[in-house]
């Protein structure tokens, strides 16, 4: 099953399932009960930390809810922060490296934050995909996402998203259409 955000970020080919961390993990709950896929594909874009460029296509199958705070040691969590998917199609002994991409229900615009991302290995934010991580493998369903970068997280990433967004959306639509039986 192909998964998307919704509202902006929609795609024929895919199912929106709710924009930010609450909507996404309710309506991809519902989505699994009722239509039991077999592996959950999610596409969408991303701000980049500063590894990647605007319009990079950046595969990932890593996750994780860091808020910027516990980056500036003012807050903490006993959750678990970090997640990969449940790799159940892969062999042992296959290792591969996957972008961490992290999700919050806010928008990185600062530089100096960005930074720190990168030093902890997190490369890419989006909001929905650490809800769709969390639940595929709550319900042990393999999955992955398909992320196009549309700006970096810095004071101008509002503006470059909404400018390059158009063109990441159809980017991801020509990257599924192509390797992908819709």
């Amino acid at each position: 099953m192909i998964l998307c955000a919704g509202r902006n970020e929609t795609f024929d080919f895919a199912k929106p399932i709710g924009v930010g961390l609450i909507e996404s993990a309710i309506t991809l709950t519902k989505l699994i009960l009722e239509e039991k896929p077999a592996f959950l594909f999610f596409v969408g874009t991303a701000g980049s930390y500063g590894k990647y460029q605007p319009f990079d296509l950046v595969h990932s199958h890593s996750a994780a809810n860091i808020e910027l705070c516990f980056l500036q040691n003012k807050c903490y969590t006993t959750l678990q922060n970090s997640i990969d998917v449940e790799k159940v199609h892969v062999s042992r002994g296959t290792i591969y490296p996957s972008p961490i991409v992290n999700s919050s229900n806010y928008i990185t615009t600062d530089i100096t934050l960005a930074h720190k991302m990168i030093e902890k290995n997190i490369d890419l934010e989006n909001m929905e995909f650490f809800s769709v991580v969390s639940v595929a493998n709550h319900f042990h369903i393999p999955c992955s996402g398909l992320f196009v970068v549309t700006n970096y997280c810095d004071e101008n990433a509002h503006r470059d998203f909404i400018h390059n967004h158009a063109q990441a959306k159809e980017l991801i639509t020509l990257h599924v259409e192509k390797n992908m039986k819709i």
